[in-house]
C-alpha cells in the first residue's frame, strides 16, 4: 500500500508551495488507495508555535485535505509530533554510534567558517574537511576532559555516488564529495532534520516521499542514513518550485502567498484546491475546472512536470469566479459569504443575504468583492460620484425621477416586472429611453453610473427604500 506524508514545520503560515505539496501527497494517496500521514516537524524549538500548528491544520482542512493518521487523529505509528519522539531518536543514534557510522567532531564554529571560506576562495564546494574523523581515543578523551563541546558527524564513504530514481526528475546522481561528513547530533544533544526525518519515515512505513525540490540536496544524505540503519529506502519525487509571474521564486513580493491570506481575500476552498492541483500538473484533456473527485481519479505523481510551475494569480481569480457563479448552490454560497457581509458592516438575515447573493454572484470573482458589489443593497445614504452628478444635470433627468416617484408613491411593494412596466410608462410619457431613462434612476438608487441590475435591486430592497432614495435626490435637486 502507498503511504505518503506531509510534514510541515509550525513556524509560520501555510505557504502555497507547502499547500501544493500537501495536496499532491493527498491526491496520490487517494488515487492509489493509499494513506496520507500528517506529521508535525517541530524540532525548531525557538520558531515552532502551537498557534501556527493549529492554523496549519485548520487551513489544510479548509482546503479539503483529509489525512488518515496524524497529530489530531492518532494512528498506530504515534506520536506524530517530532518533539514527542525524543526517546525513539536516542535509540537509533545509539545504533549509529555502535556501528561506527558517526563520530565526535570538536571543531569550533570559527574553524568551520575558516574552512568554508577557504573552499569557496579555491572554487571548491564548501564541505567539512574530516579533521576529527580519525581522532584516537586518547585525543578524544583529552578534548572531552578540556570540556570542549562536540557534535556527532556521519562518516560519509569517500568518493561514492548516490544514485536514485526520482519519479519526477528521473535518474539523479550526486557525489558524496559535494557535501562530505555531515552533522547528525548537535552539541546540545538534539538530532538534526536529516536524521529524524529518516527515522520517522522508516518507522511510519512511508513508501513515497513527495516533497519540494529544495529538499533534493538532502536526499543523498538521507539515503546514506537509511542504509546505515538497515531501513528500506522509499521512492522519492521532488516537486518543481513555484515561480511568480516575473519567473522569480514565489515570495511575499508577489502579493499574498499563504493559504490563510487567500481565505481572507474571499477565495473558495474548492477553487484553491483546483488551482493548486494545476501548478505543475494538468489532466490529459487540458481541462481547467475539475472537482476533487475528478482530480483524484486523474492525478498521478509521474505526470507532474519537471519544469517550474508559474503561479498565475489572474487565472486563480477567474477560477474562483467560475466556482462562485456555477459550482456552489446559492444556499452554500450564502453561508460562505456571511462573514464577508458582516466584515463589510452589512446587516441582514439569511434570506436577505441570499437574495443579494443571487443578484450579485455573476458579477464577483471573490467574496471580498461583496463589500463593493453589495453596497447598493445595504447603504441608503451614499455619496454620489462626480461622474454620476453629471448625469443628474442632463435634460429630463429630473423629470424621470419625479415621474418615477409619482408612480411608486402609493405602492406598498414592487416586483421586477412592475418596475419594468413603470419604466416603460415613463419612457412613453416623457419620450426618453436608454441611458437617458435608466441612468438617472441608477444614480438616484446607487450613486454610481454602473453596477447591479436596477430591476433586481428595486425588488430586493423594497419600494419604501426606493422611495426614500429617490426623494433624497429630488430634495437635493430642489
Amino acid at each position: 500500500m502507498v503511504r505518503v506524508r506531509f510534514a510541515p514545520s509550525p513556524t509560520g503560515y501555510l505557504h502555497l508551495g507547502n499547500a501544493r505539496t500537501a495536496l499532491f501527497n493527498y491526491l496520490y494517496a487517494k488515487h492509489t488507495g493509499g494513506k496520507l500521514i500528517l506529521r508535525i516537524e517541530d524540532t525548531d524549538k525557538e520558531r515552532s508555535k502551537k498557534e501556527y500548528e493549529d492554523m496549519l491544520l485548520d487551513d489544510l482542512k479548509w482546503l479539503g485535505i483529509q489525512w488518515d493518521e496524524g497529530v489530531d487523529v492518532g494512528g498506530e505509528h504515534a506520536p506524530y509530533r517530532q518533539s514527542e519522539r525524543t526517546e525513539i531518536y536516542k535509540e537509533y543514534i545509539q545504533k549509529l554510534k555502535d556501528s561506527g557510522h558517526i563520530y565526535k567532531c570538536f571543531c569550533t564554529p570559527e574553524e568551520l567558517e575558516a574552512e568554508r571560506k577557504k573552499a569557496l576562495a579555491e572554487g571548491r564546494p564548501p564541505r567539512y574537511s574530516g579533521k576529527c574523523r580519525n581522532l584516537s581515543q586518547e585525543e578524544i578523551k583529552k578534548l572531552e576532559e578540556e570540556g570542549k563541546p562536540y557534535v556527532w558527524r556521519f562518516r560519509v564513504p569517500d568518493g561514492e555516488s548516490i544514485v536514485f530514481e526520482d519519479l519526477i526528475k528521473g535518474v539523479v546522481e550526486i557525489n558524496v564529495n559535494d557535501f562530505g561528513d555531515f552533522v547528525i547530533v548537535r552539541s546540545d544533544g538534539s538530532p538534526v532534520y536529516n536524521f529524524v526525518v529518516v527515522v520517522d519515515d522508516a518507522l511510519m512505513e512511508i513508501t513515497h516521499v513527495i516533497r519540494g525540490e529544495d529538499h533534493l540536496s538532502n536526499t543523498p544524505k538521507q539515503i546514506l542514513i537509511y542504509r546505515a540503519l538497515g531501513f528500506k529506502e522509499p521512492q522519492f519525487a521532488h516537486l518543481p518550485i513555484i515561480l511568480g509571474e516575473d519567473k522569480s521564486k514565489l515570495s511575499k513580493r508577489h502579493g499574498a502567498v499563504s493559504v490563510r491570506a487567500f481565505r481572507e481575500e474571499g477565495y473558495l476552498s474548492e477553487a484553491m484546491f483546483n488551482g493548486l492541483a494545476l501548478l505543475g500538473w494538468h489532466p490529459k484533456d487540458d481541462r481547467e475546472v475539475l472537482s476533487k473527485e475528478e482530480l483524484i481519479q486523474e492525478f498521478d505523481i509521474k505526470d507532474v512536470h519537471n519544469a517550474p510551475a508559474v503561479f498565475d494569480r489572474a487565472k486563480l481569480k477567474w477560477l474562483n469566479g467560475v466556482y462562485i457563479r456555477e459550482k456552489l448552490s446559492l444556499e452554500e454560497l450564502t453561508k460562505r459569504a456571511i462573514p464577508f457581509f458582516e466584515e463589510a458592516g452589512y446587516k441582514g438575515d439569511f434570506e436577505y443575504y441570499k437574495k443579494v447573493m443571487e443578484a450579485i454572484r455573476d458579477s464577483i470573482e471573490t467574496l471580498k468583492d461583496i463589500k463593493e458589489r453589495a453596497k447598493p443593497f445595504f447603504v441608503d445614504k451614499f455619496e454620489i460620484s462626480p461622474e454620476a452628478e453629471e448625469v443628474l444635470k442632463q435634460e429630463k433627468a429630473l423629470d424621470v425621477l419625479k415621474q418615477l416617484y409619482k408612480e411608486i408613491e402609493g405602492m406598498e411593494s414592487i416586483t421586477k416586472e412592475e418596475f419594468k412596466k413603470i419604466t416603460k410608462k415613463i419612457q412613453k410619457e416623457l419620450g426618453v429611453k436608454g441611458k437617458a431613462l435608466f441612468m438617472p434612476i441608477r444614480v438616484a438608487l446607487t450613486g454610481e453610473t454602473s453596477g447591479v441590475d436596477i430591476a433586481v435591486l428595486v425588488e430586493t430592497i423594497g419600494v419604501d427604500r426606493v422611495k426614500e432614495r429617490v426623494k433624497r435626490v429630488l430634495d437635493r435637486l430642489g
